[in-house]
């Protein structure tokens, strides 16, 4: 039988009288600063865990406030892009307006410019008619006419012209 498993009692009193001594001094000193180690490890690790759950709060309420103020500062910017557009549209319709008014101030002007235009024209060309009825009428007539003649003729050429 090998050694190992062999049994000797004296070997087993003093390895029991080494382990009581051992645990005796153990006990004795070491114990309690192993107890108070424990403890003190358990209440770290449990104010670790509160300052942790503390913290986790804190940061549920800044990524919450974090979120309401992103949201804040979108709904501003809509609202200023909104109103930045509005103002954009207020312009370009005062614009077109002026530009309308513009328009219709030209044309009213051109209207004018060829009412005058026209008015000339039309003076011009009763000259014209009355000078080429006088020359006709002399012709046809074989004379000259007086001045009272003259203008009582072309008025009636002339009248009877504008009714055409």
């Amino acid at each position: 039988m090998p050694a190992f498993l062999s049994f000797d009692p004296g070997l087993v009193i003093w390895t029991l009288i080494n382990f009581s001594i051992f645990a005796l001094i153990i006990g004795k000193f070491g114990w309690k600063p192993m107890r108070d180690a424990i403890a003190s490890r358990e209440t770290s690790i449990r104010e670790a865990i509160t300052a942790a759950e503390r913290a986790n709060r804190e940061a549920q309420d800044l990524i919450r406030e974090n979120q309401e103020r992103l949201a804040k500062a979108q709904r501003e910017t809509m609202d200023i892009v909104k109103e930045g557009r509005n103002q954009a549209e207020n312009i370009i319709r005062r614009a077109s307006e002026e530009a309308e008014h513009v328009k219709q101030q030209k044309l009213a002007e051109a209207q004018r410019e060829i009412d005058r235009q026209k008015d000339e024209a039309i003076q011009v060309l009763r000259n014209e008619v009355a000078s080429l009825v006088v020359g006709a009428t002399e012709k046809l007539i074989g004379r000259s006419l007086d001045g009272e003649d003259h203008k009582r003729i072309v008025e009636s050429y002339v009248n009877e012209l504008s009714k055409n």
